[in-house]
């Protein structure tokens, strides 16, 4: 039996299911809609105890040895020193007035970013989305020579 990571990064691959990772800021019923509606595979930190009151600086790396887009509500994950692109599995910050609207941006996410025509398991890794109503922008830079 090895760790939490190694035990279940094995199971990241090309496109797929997406595999998330919910901070404790994202609602528990938007956190159903995600695996019930969108049928993503997701990590919620609140169903762990252990991880319950950790640091955003343990999420962010938590969720990369898990090989998980980390998606919150927090914009404190903006912070390119705190949390450097390179060093996530990838984040998207949405910015939503209510739950409502926040589902309907995680309908966009899905089609646009996670089920699009040859998405990869990650498709932010190393970057970070602010998604809002108007649009999602790239907080941080692609990569042009890894194509990241």
């Amino acid at each position: 039996m090895g760790t939490l990571a190694s035990e279940l990064t094995p199971h990241a691959g090309r496109g797929g299911t997406p595999r998330i990772y919910a901070d404790a800021n994202i609602p528990i019923g938007v956190v159903g809609f995600m695996r019930h509606r969108l049928g993503w595979d997701v990590f919620f930190v609140l169903e762990h105890e252990e991880w319950r009151r950790a640091r955003d600086t343990e999420h962010y790396r938590l969720a990369r040895q898990l090989a998980r887009t980390l998606v919150t509500l927090d914009r404190d994950y903006e912070d390119d020193d705190r949390f450097p692109p390179a060093e996530g599995a990838g984040v998207i910050v949405f910015v939503a007035a209510d739950e409502r609207r926040l589902r309907e941006l995680l309908v966009r996410a899905d089609r646009d970013l996670f089920r699009a025509e040859g998405s990869l398991a990650l498709p932010l890794s190393g970057r970070k989305v602010r998604w809002h109503s108007g649009a999602a922008e790239m907080l941080s830079p692609v990569d042009r020579q890894s194509g990241a």
